[in-house]
């Protein structure tokens, strides 16, 4: 492919007063070149170029202070040493506070920048042993940590690979190193490599480089527009543009393919650590080069920005990010303490293997689906699955999925509803030490979508309907349908196989003795399991075996939930540990995309199936559920009366609700466990200790106890409050001080092992731990009273500041929510931090049938009720809540939200 036209031209200072770049960081260095073994392009040993750098070597000698190490920055194409304007004042900043001193050198490579133009043309191989000539007349001797982005990237790694003595970290935005034969190169690329187009849409015209600014989330400001423009103003400037398009190795006839293959080979056997920052929106570097990079280095740490794009030094904030890294790797936070594991271990199939030759019921479908893996076909009545059956079919499906290609460590998207299939394939995939990603359709199309693509799983197990979505929404992973697809669709939607035709693989497998894999280890990862998203994009919760094997050991212990227990989950996460406990269990007939469908009946039924004893509901749930009990029938009642344990799991419930939910289950003792995804059952009180908390509240003279009790820490439980300072941010020591809000702060053997290519939330989530222990920030706020109760008051994002002082919004949204003729309540901020003002927003028992604001009767009857006083009180017709419980109120959504209508924005629905 001919190349760009290149120029000579000298090297330059930046002209002044570019946004965010601050003049004193640049230089230019005089480097002689190298020559490169056996070329016959660019490069004349001896030359002299000059370079262009930014460099607070003189900042850092200014203030004083010695460098732990330096960070060599490498720009890609079309941009220059002014994508990394943030991370350089950022690392000089930080040494100015005292913090570690970091030199960084971010370079414009030649023909780039204010580099100088030589006038040849550089390939890969060529500016690898350039950016090499460079750091030899800089002097630097290590420690030394890469930081490249697109092109960059590949030509930092390269320099890192050559420079192994030196090198102390590598770290990447979004880059590749290597494409697929079987995968097109990106379409941009593509474009850009035609041979009519390459000169005149990066040389000729600034196209390329208008094209790739136009990539930035949110649109970039014209001034930094401006910044980038700042080199390549005319056709003469641009002529590196097109040399580095040129440069792509498309093919393996490529001159730069070579050099490409060496590096990506390279890279494997770094042995330093790693950090990836990932913008998941970028067309040209999607999130498949991510997973290229992982599969070359394991251990790197990730983070994606959601939301962020191919610019994502400018979509988002990632030098403090990449500066924290940096300084974990030098302290003892680089090594994280280990998971907490129970003394019990078990593997999740320790019943299957246990009960493989009884005919008692595992588990009961209340509305089977006749899947083909179970061949039978539709049935009008429930389907019932013994242990034997259930036990032979795990071990089928797995010998059929390892012979299917299914390997330790693969991931696996299981799009399948609650049922016995979900259970059979989910039990399978964790026996072979397959990773089971589970985010379930409560999500929506586009939280789900996110979700899945961001976990990038390898397979994808899924009814047609899903499959179907798969593809039309570009989901990664091959596919296997839960069955038997007439050819047309199966070929249409891409699948290999169908569970029938793994249960016939793995039975013959197993028919001529070829074992299972081994199993994997405790320590192993074994399920990423999503957040609900009520509180931002839905997170991936990385489980180990012997972390969901604590969860299930806390249930048992807590609620002596075990073999020969009737267990009735519609809640989705416990009906999948049904076969884990060892208990015979039934999802009720419902659609799980909303719990509030389920009904009194139904759950009476699954009660009958199993002979259930213990019963998990949604909080969603049970509001239809009391709802629906006057059509229970006496031997829907009967059946419910032998229920003994009642349990409302994924947000508080009211005492009033859960008193009604109680009435149906007489001889049962209601509890409402306090958890989340990263942490199931960390807490628990019953029905008679809700009432003895606001009794004891009441004795003290308190109107409210500042939130809801969701009682004390289980028996593996440890739970501490870390205090929130004047500006609601918790700063405190995590104590076990009465009566002091804060953040609350856990620690337990079946907490979280992470969260899923999340480095920075994970870091955040994390406290310094003694060795052994993990603790969690919760995110949400409250206090221990003095019996060592927990109450919960919020969460941390949705406390107020006001110039009275900080306001938690759940006590105040229970004393509006006893008003007669309010049926929820929120409490927002609005305003600046510091002088918020309160804003009370609801629904009513009549409801509304457009947002207003509050008659003025109901507004003095909330405000008397509020205490607090109230710049407003508005009325909607539905407060905005996650779909997965239909009860976490989205006080962020709601504050912007308010915030717009008082400053006479339109009155829609929030």
């Amino acid at each position: 492919m001919p190349r760009a036209a290149t120029v000579a031209a000298a090297a330059s200072l930046p002209p002044a007063g570019l946004d965010g770049l601050r003049p004193s960081f640049s230089r230019l260095v005089e480097v002689d070149e190298s020559g490169v073994p056996g070329a016959t392009r660019a490069g004349t040993p001896g030359a002299t170029h000059t370079w262009h750098l930014l460099d607070n070597a003189a900042q850092l000698a200014e203030l004083g202070v010695e460098p732990v190490g330096t960070v060599l920055c490498v720009h890609g194409n079309p941009s220059w040493s002014y994508v990394w304007r943030a991370f350089v004042a950022g690392a000089t900043d930080a040494a100015a506070r005292g913090d570690e001193a970091w030199r960084v050198v971010a370079v414009d490579q030649l023909e780039m920048g204010f580099s100088e133009r030589t006038g040849t043309t550089r390939t890969l191989e060529r500016r690898v042993r350039d950016l090499g000539d460079l750091t030899r007349a800089l002097d630097l001797d290590g420690p030394v940590t890469t930081f490249g982005h697109d092109w960059g990237g590949v030509i930092s790694l390269g320099w890192a690979v050559d420079h192994p003595e030196q090198l102390a970290g590598v770290m990447l935005l979004n880059t590749a190193v290597h494409q697929d034969e079987n995968e097109p190169i990106p379409a941009p690329l593509r474009l850009a490599l035609r041979r009519p187009i390459l000169g005149r849409a990066t040389v000729s015209t600034p196209a390329f480089l208008e094209a790739t600014l136009a990539l930035a989330h949110p649109p970039l400001a014209a001034a930094v527009k401006a910044g980038y423009r700042a080199p390549y103003r005319h056709a003469e400037l641009r002529g590196g543009i097109g040399g580095f398009v040129a440069d792509i190795p498309a093919d393996a006839g490529h001159e730069s393919f070579a050099e490409l293959d060496r590096i990506a080979t390279g890279i494997r056997s770094l042995g330093v650590p790693s950090l990836l920052l990932w913008g998941p929106r970028d067309p040209i570097f999607s999130d498949r080069y991510l997973d290229d990079l992982l599969e070359r280095m394991p251990l790197s740490d990730v983070h994606r920005f959601e939301g962020a794009g191919h610019l994502i030094a400018e979509d988002a904030d990632y030098a403090p990010a990449a500066l924290a890294w940096l300084g974990d790797q030098r302290s003892d936070r680089a090594a994280p303490a280990p998971p907490g594991r129970d003394d019990h271990y078990q593997p999740l199939w320790h019943y299957l293997d246990e009960l493989r030759d009884s005919d008692d019921t595992a588990l009961v479908e209340m509305a089977p689906s006749g899947s083909a893996s179970s061949r039978v076909a539709p049935q009008p009545g429930p389907r019932v699955v013994s242990w034997r059956l259930l036990s032979r079919r795990v071990r089928e499906l797995a010998a059929g999925l390892d012979r299917a290609g299914v390997r330790r460590g693969d991931r696996v998207s299981l799009l399948v509803p609650p049922g016995a299939d979900l259970t059979a394939v989910l039990y399978a995939c964790v026996r072979i030490g397959a990773v089971v990603v589970v985010a379930d359709a409560g999500l929506g199309l586009r939280g789900l979508t996110r979700a899945v693509r961001g976990a990038r799983p390898d397979h994808v197990v899924g009814q047609a309907k899903g499959l179907t979505a798969a593809l039309a929404l570009g989901w990664p992973g091959r596919r296997i349908s839960t069955t038997r697809l007439p050819d047309p669709v199966r070929r249409a939607l891409g699948v290999t196989h169908c569970l029938a035709d793994l249960v016939e693989i793995g039975a013959a497998s197993l028919a001529t003795g070829t074992g299972l894999p081994p199993e994997p280890g405790p320590d192993d990862a074994a399920a990423v399991l999503f957040t609900s998203g009520s509180t931002g994009p839905a997170k991936g919760v990385v489980y180990t075996h012997a972390q969901l094997s604590g969860i299930r050991f806390a249930l048992a212990g807590q609620y002596g939930v075990g073999p020969g227990t009737g267990l009735v989950a519609g809640f989705a996460p416990f009906a999948l540990l049904g076969p884990a406990l060892g208990a015979r269990s039934a999802t009720p007939d419902m659609d799980v995309t909303s719990p509030g469908t389920l009904t009194a009946m139904a759950v009476a039924d699954a009660v009958a199936a199993v002979d259930g004893t213990v019963v998990f509901l949604s909080p969603a749930a049970i509001a239809n559920v009391v709802a629906t009990a006057s059509a229970l029938a006496p031997a829907h009642r009967a059946s419910l009366a032998g229920v003994r344990e009642f349990l409302s799991a994924g947000a508080p419930v009211s005492e009033p609700l859960l008193a009604a939910a109680a009435r149906l289950m007489p001889a049962a003792v209601a509890h409402t466990p306090y958890g989340m995804t990263e942490g199931l059952l960390l807490t628990d009180i019953t029905l008679d200790g809700i009432r003895d908390a606001a009794r004891d509240a009441g004795t003290r003279g308190e109107a409210d106890a500042g939130g809801v009790c969701v009682g004390l820490p289980t028996a593996t439980t440890a739970v501490r409050i870390s205090a929130i300072d004047g500006l609601g941010v918790p700063t405190g020591e995590p104590s076990r001080q009465p009566n002091v809000t804060g953040e609350i702060v856990v620690s337990a053997p079946h907490i979280k092992n992470g969260y899923d290519r999340l480095w920075i939330t994970d870091r955040a989530s994390r406290l310094g731990t003694e060795p052994g222990e993990r603790w969690h920030r919760t995110g949400d706020v409250g206090h221990l009273d003095d019996a060592g109760r927990l109450w919960v008051e919020g969460r941390l994002p949705h406390v107020a500041v006001t110039a009275s002082g900080v306001v938690t919004p759940v006590a105040t949204e229970q004393r509006i929510e006893a008003v007669a003729s309010v049926a929820r309540a929120a409490i927002v901020g609005v305003g600046p931090r510091g002088t918020q003002q309160l804003v009370g927003i609801v629904e009513t028992v009549a409801g509304a049938r457009r947002v207003s604001l509050a008659p003025e009767d109901l507004a003095a009857t909330v405000r008397r009720a509020a205490v607090l006083p109230l710049a407003a009180v508005l009325v909607v017709p539905v407060l905005p809540t996650d779909i997965r419980h239909n009860s976490k109120i989205d006080r962020t959504r709601l504050a912007a939200w308010a915030t717009g209508v008082l400053s006479g924005g339109p009155m829609r629905q929030p």
